[in-house]
């Protein structure tokens, strides 16, 4: 999810030195060619194997589209990591999604993933206690009933689709948090797909333009009658955003949350679960040792990055590892090239669920650290739990198809053909 606790613990740079960046051929990158805006790229291409050269090569990458925007890219972790913590060299006001770039963004100053502290903490305010693990463990019970969904179409023992059974998952408890009718959930999980990956084909309505300004449209018109009809009092997310002081800021920020939670969690699942699918010997383990599930869920995380970039622009001239950023410089913060970066994480490009020390910036950092981590944390936890506790037997039944976005790192289609023991009696 990419909308909880501020990640803790030392420095990632008091970790002993991994092994330097593997040796990258840099006749096989085109610098002038490299097109990181271009969602085919994220779909179709190996961002991963561009993103390994530029940290070497160029670890900031400038990059001009021919309507004549342009950006930087950072790729290194610690420039990443300071780009999207340090709040006061680097704003959100002027979009925060590659998407958004040269357009600015008019929920500015009203939406949190778009404002900068101190006004940032203000919005985000509200939610903070509903939001701690303390609050969050009633969800439980609902949250592994929603896994159980997920995992219901093995029941017949026919192939099926994971990125389809899972694309409600989040929905199933976090539209319950916040206090949306049931029965409302199918069109929100579609309307925020639209809003994330409107460049897919399979959320995609005529062009990405329409995309984007139906699921706006239908996205926004709902949260505003939702909230314009509640009773007070009723204690779900929604009444306490209810209190921002503002309807723009209520509907703004209920888009917020939903799109973070819909977006990204159940890519984080299904990518991970392809991860174990391309490394038999670590699902081999994780069915092994079931309190692996943890680690498993933070390796993850890292290997996926489902929320891949987001935008900021220098408030000043900054200068980073891989050189200095110009005032009023829009810069794309790469988080799924920082959490394969070889001079922070022991091999790197190797998935291993038994991995240690594992600072991903998956979440975020800084003021803007996501708001829904300690939610989606639980939300994997209990669904790999229930994967592995009755898992039989796992394999690919199709092409896998990822998603078209240069924001969510994700997949479109993953058929598998799964058997699952059945659930206890209590189940």
């Amino acid at each position: 999810m990419t909308v909880l606790t501020r990640h803790t613990g030392s420095d990632p740079r008091q970790e002993p030195a991994p092994e330097p960046a593997p040796d990258v051929d840099l006749d096989t990158v085109d610098l002038d060619t490299v097109d990181l805006f271009d969602p085919g790229l994220h779909a179709d291409g190996d961002p991963h194997r561009i993103w390994a050269h530029l940290r070497r090569a160029a670890p900031l990458h400038r990059q001009t589209l021919p309507d004549g925007r342009n950006f930087a890219s950072v790729t290194r972790y610690h420039d990443v990591r300071r780009v999207l913590s340090d709040s006061r060299a680097f704003t959100s006001e002027r979009g925060s999604l590659l998407d958004q770039l040269g357009h600015g963004d008019e929920a500015a100053g009203q939406m949190m993933v778009s404002t900068d502290p101190p006004d940032h903490a203000a919005l985000r305010r509200p939610l903070q206690h509903a939001l701690q693990r303390n609050a969050l463990e009633a969800a439980r019970p609902r949250i592994r009933a929603a896994a159980r969904a997920v995992l219901a179409p093995a029941a017949d023992g026919r192939p099926f689709d994971l990125v389809t059974a899972a694309l409600d998952f989040p929905m199933t408890f976090t539209g319950a948090l916040m206090g949306i009718p049931e029965q409302d959930w199918p069109d929100l999980v579609r309307w925020t797909s639209m809003a994330a990956s409107p460049e897919d084909p399979g959320f995609q309505i005529r062009n990405r333009h329409a995309t984007l300004a139906i699921a706006h449209h239908e996205l926004f018109s709902y949260f505003t009658e939702q909230t314009a009809a509640r009773p007070d009092g009723s204690g779900d997310l929604l009444d306490l955003l209810a209190g921002l002081g503002s309807r723009a800021k209520t509907v703004y920020n209920c888009y917020s949350l939903l799109l973070g939670a819909n977006a990204t969690t159940p890519h984080a699942f299904t990518g991970t679960v392809l991860a174990l699918l391309e490394h038999p010997d670590q699902l081999a383990e994780a069915r092994r040792h079931p309190e692996l599930v943890p680690s498993l869920v933070e390796e993850g995380l890292r290997w996926t990055s489902p929320a891949s970039s987001f935008l900021r622009h220098a408030v000043e001239d900054v200068e980073l590892e891989g050189g200095v950023l110009r005032k009023g410089e829009a810069v794309a913060a790469w988080v799924g090239s920082a959490n394969r970066d070889e001079t922070v994480f022991q091999e790197a490009a190797r998935f291993d669920l038994r991995r240690t020390g594992n600072r991903h910036i998956t979440f975020g950092a800084g003021a803007h650290y996501c708001l829904g981590a300690i939610l989606a944390r639980i939300a994997l936890n209990e669904l790999f739990t229930e994967l592995l506790g009755r898992l039989e037997h796992l394999e690919p039944a199709g092409p896998v198809r990822r998603l078209r976005s240069n924001f969510i790192a994700g997949l479109g289609s993953m058929p598998v053909a799964m058997t699952l023991r059945p659930t206890g009696p209590q189940g």
